[in-house]
């Protein structure tokens, strides 16, 4: 019988491939987002009876307990921490860090936090899987935000892996690289905008630091998360797919 994974951010690219691999593999899944109109595309991908689409805004803790309030008897065996936004953040009144920490860090804490009663109905060697970035591991100019705040997941993870390890709940994470989604295009649209450059040639001068010279696919970093959520000894670790921009010892 299938197992029934809460994906946030399952509305396009990495998390809507999560919840197309989960659902190839067997399992349910609940597709949680702000945005339902982009849920609903990622529903349409999916066979009728094994998701349900919720929506429900990470940074506010209100929307996240309306949803809980709507699945407080069901069993979920993993939560996956997804959401999130990226881009550049500037020193003065138009300053998006509020923007992209409340989102990526605070939000990927209010969200497992609400959801994790459910977690616990579904008993031992449930999961907790957060998406944070290469970007935990690079400095990039401007982004100090970003950088901040996927930095800060993987203490949160540490934290929490340590914390709820006696209850046989195991919280991983994964840094991806540069990976085909829509935000990375519009991303490196605006640094090629930036520096008065092409987005194919900052494709280019992207993948210089890339050993294999391309980016992930969706789909890959997909695989991934289906392969650490089929695991039960391996909790408080990160796992890098970033073709080869970053090699920890």
């Amino acid at each position: 019988m299938g197992k029934t994974y809460l994906i946030s951010g399952a509305g396009s690219g990495i998390g809507q491939a999560i919840a197309v691999k989960l659902i190839d593999n067997g399992h349910n899944c609940i597709l949680l987002g702000r945005d339902e109109a982009r849920l609903n595309q990622t529903f349409k991908l999916l066979p009728k009876g094994r998701c349900l689409v919720v929506g429900a805004d990470i940074r506010d803790k209100e929307s996240l307990e309306d949803t809980a309030s709507q699945l407080e008897d069901m069993a979920i065996h993993g939560l996956i921490a997804n959401a999130g936004i990226g881009g550049e953040n500037q020193w003065g009144d138009a300053d998006r860090w509020d923007d992209i920490i409340s989102t990526n860090l605070t939000g990927t804490y209010n969200f497992v936090n609400t959801f994790l009663p459910n977690l616990r109905l579904a008993g031992t060697d449930s999961h907790i899987l957060i998406t944070s970035s290469v970007l935990a591991r690079l400095g990039v100019a401007n982004y100090s935000a970003y950088c901040a705040s996927k930095a800060g997941l993987l203490g949160l993870m540490r934290s929490w892996a340590v914390q709820y390890a006696p209850e046989k709940i195991l919280v991983n994470a994964i840094c991806p690289g540069w990976v085909d989604t829509e935000m990375s295009q519009t991303g490196m649209q605006g640094i090629a905008d930036g520096i008065g450059i092409t987005k194919d040639e900052f494709y280019d001068i992207a993948m210089q630091s890339v050993p294999l010279r391309r980016m992930s696919q969706p789909e890959e970093i997909a695989g991934l998360v289906a392969y650490l959520l089929s695991q039960s000894a391996m909790t408080g670790q990160v796992v890098d797919m970033n073709g080869g921009a970053v090699m920890n010892s």
